[in-house]
């Protein structure tokens, strides 16, 4: 049997990743579309169509597939391989195919639209409103109301898409293995902390390069390369390799894809009577628009374009003075600001890697999440998972009762994409009665330990660890009857917010006490070392708003123009991007060619909701801040309107319910030091 199909004999009917084999992903997905199928036909049977027979019964179909579906891709973006990719490449225009049967399905169309015709007569609460909404409007967006040839048309778009996603993935996943920075001679790794060094000398011993140090693209590697190297020569050639990925014009260069996606995508969007593919996201979004997404980010620039010139004045002018640096290069800040944030502040990663050793850091976020919402952690290794560096926990309400499970990830490997997400393996929902709890998981990837060290997270890491295990307490905590509408499922510019306002605890104290203890000596970290994080949390934020805001601007550029006048990625990165430009442009370099998030991931003219949630995040840890970081009270209004409710009704209601008004953008304005 397989058992993607079974019925799961596992703790918490979780996903049996020890049983499942690469040969059960195909048949599993194509039994699973055949019994979609059934599904359909069965509710396509109803006489008169109402809400429970048609909407509820379309919401709760595919349940099969929706899991192995969810287990494969997960597996693919953490673990996969060759034959793994293959089979993405056959599976994807499966689900593609599906999805459109269902949705370019009239018959089944014309009772859901009976239903929505009549919904102010069916007295539905806001959940089922919401509910009824969404899946008529998924019917509209998805082509519904298109006839003939065009039906057909935008199935062979979506197929075609789901493709070149795949294909832009494999590309940087290949060109991030590739590379390789072999250093033979000790000197060339002056600066480097020795731990960083340790790791580049097993990295070398386990590609069969004894007595030699390998560094990689792989984050744990190349960012403290750039941060630590005081050789200014390898710092521009790992600078250089990192920002020429899939721009090679080889057979990983991703420009050709690039123009394909953002071609047919036009094509989608305008097929359904959009004016552009931004037109058509961000309808269902709170910014509502391409015009207040750019005001937003021109208001948000303008506020932070002119502290980051001066941040970059004083880098270029202590760069100068310890090294004689006179024109400061891209490869260049990393190196110097870390430098310059000691000397002004006492402190770096280096000094404070040592109180963040991972599995206390972990134990600490989840103390934190405890305190804050009542949740408690047990690691149960009857759990099976894909990995042995991955870790299950069953998740325990303050009352004992079982609220989810909970998969960590945290190190690279070959099989494993750069950079760190959250993803769900099981959605939680209630289904004839029965409730499903989910089972959620993050990954991320972290310093790996070495012979002599444990996992020593930067603080960067520590905040990114926050940043995703708010997005897992988004999924954990949810409490609502529909899967669609549960947990993560809300709108793209609301769904940062839960992670977002998690890193604000990082900076906290009271916080930081709970597991902050240098990993030799138990010593709690110094008040002093918390207190200049505080002092520096600010620090470079007009830089980094600044670089945030350019990546914006340019995802919503390549989703308003014409494709037909992107004739060469390069010369349009550099346009779009010349007024957030602060330092010269590096020859040959791209970012589009790697930008994974919208070429590959969901923040297709989206990525302008970090800065958008961190409005919204700023404004509601204020609230925190002014009652106490872990009140009781707000941790609950903050649980019960926001973490609790998913999708069930507008985030502008919601936000307002916990926080008494609309929210103000002043809040994060004060934290990034960019008050005028």
């Amino acid at each position: 049997m397989n058992p993607l199909l079974a019925k799961f004999n596992t703790p918490f009917e979780t996903a049996p990743f020890d049983k499942i084999k690469n040969e059960h992903f195909l048949p599993a997905i194509k039994s699973a579309i055949a019994e979609v199928n059934e599904e359909i036909k069965q509710i396509k049977t109803a006489s008169t169509p109402d809400f429970e027979n048609t909407i509820v019964a379309l919401e709760n179909s595919g349940e099969k597939l929706s899991s192995a579906a969810s287990i494969f891709f997960n597996i693919n973006a953490a673990e996969t391989n060759e034959e793994i990719q293959q089979l993405a490449r056959e599976i994807s225009p499966l689900l593609s195919d599906n999805s459109n049967d269902v949705l370019l399905d009239e018959e089944l169309f014309n009772q859901v639209k009976a239903v929505y015709d009549k919904k102010d007569q069916l007295a539905l609460n806001s959940e089922q409103s919401t509910l009824l909404e969404k899946s008529y409007k998924s019917f509209i967006r998805n082509g519904a109301l298109l006839q003939g040839a065009a039906k057909e048309r935008l199935r062979a778009i979506d197929q075609e898409l789901s493709k070149l996603g795949l294909h832009f993935g494999e590309n940087v996943l290949k060109e991030t293995n590739k590379y390789e920075l072999v250093i033979s001679e000790e000197k060339d790794l002056e600066g480097l902390p020795d731990g960083l060094i340790e790791a580049a000398a097993q990295t070398a011993q386990e590609k069969g390069k004894d007595g030699k140090w390998v560094f990689t693209l792989a984050f744990p590697s190349y960012v403290p390369f750039m941060t630590y190297a005081k050789n200014r020569e390898l710092r521009k050639e790992i600078f250089i390799a990192y920002n020429t990925k899939s721009a090679k014009g080889d057979e990983l260069d991703n420009r050709e894809i690039i123009k394909a996606i953002l071609k047919i995508k036009d094509e989608r969007a305008k097929l359904l009577g959009y004016d552009n593919y931004a037109t058509f996201v961000l309808e269902e979004r709170m910014a509502e628009s391409g015009e207040q997404v750019l005001t937003f980010l021109d208001e948000l620039l303008e506020k932070a374009k002119p502290k980051a010139k001066a941040e970059l004045e004083e880098l270029e002018a202590f760069a100068g003075k310890i090294d004689n640096i006179d024109k400061l290069c891209k490869w260049d800040v990393s190196y110097y600001a870390e430098k310059l944030k000691m000397e002004k502040y006492a402190v770096d990663d280096e000094l404070l890697k040592p109180y963040f050793e991972l599995n206390r850091t972990i134990n600490g976020v989840f103390t934190t999440a405890e305190k804050l919402y009542g949740v408690t952690f047990n690691e149960n290794k009857d759990i099976p998972v894909y990995h042995a560096d991955v870790k299950a926990y069953e998740v325990n309400d303050e009352n004992g009762n079982h609220l989810a499970v909970f998969y960590a990830d945290f190190f690279p490997r070959a099989g494993k994409r750069n950079g760190a997400w959250m993803t769900v393996y099981r959605g939680q929902r209630i289904e004839n009665n029965k409730e499903y709890r989910p089972h959620v998981s993050i990954v991320c990837n972290f310093t790996k330990p070495t012979k002599t060290k444990p996992s020593l997270l930067t603080f960067n890491e520590v905040t990114t660890l926050f940043h995703e295990f708010g997005h897992a307490l988004h999924g954990m905590l949810a409490q609502g009857t529909y899967g669609s509408l549960s947990g993560t499922n809300v709108y793209w510019d609301f769904v940062e917010l839960p992670s977002q306002i998690f890193e604000n605890w990082c900076y906290e104290a009271d916080c930081l006490d709970l597991f902050a203890k240098h990993y030799e000596t138990g010593e709690p970290i110094p008040t002093s070392y918390i207190e200049n994080i505080k002092k520096a949390a600010n620090f470079h934020q007009g830089f980094q708003t600044a670089r945030q805001i350019s990546l914006g601007q340019l995802d919503m550029a390549y989703h308003t123009t014409d494709p037909k006048a992107i004739a060469d990625i390069f010369e349009f990165e550099n346009e779009v991007m010349k007024p957030t430009a602060l330092l010269a442009p590096v020859e040959n370099t791209l970012m589009s060619s790697s930008f994974s998030h919208i070429f590959q991931g969901g923040y297709a003219a989206g990525y302008y909701s970090y800065k958008w949630a961190e409005v919204l995040d700023a404004d509601a840890f204020e609230l925190f801040q002014e009652k106490g970081v872990f009140d009781k009270e707000t941790a609950k209004s903050f649980k019960d309107n926001i973490l609790a409710m998913g999708g069930k009704e507008h985030p502008s209601i919601l936000f307002k319910r916990f926080r008494g008004r609309e929210p103000k953008p002043d809040a994060l304005i004060k934290r990034a030091g960019l008050e005028v």
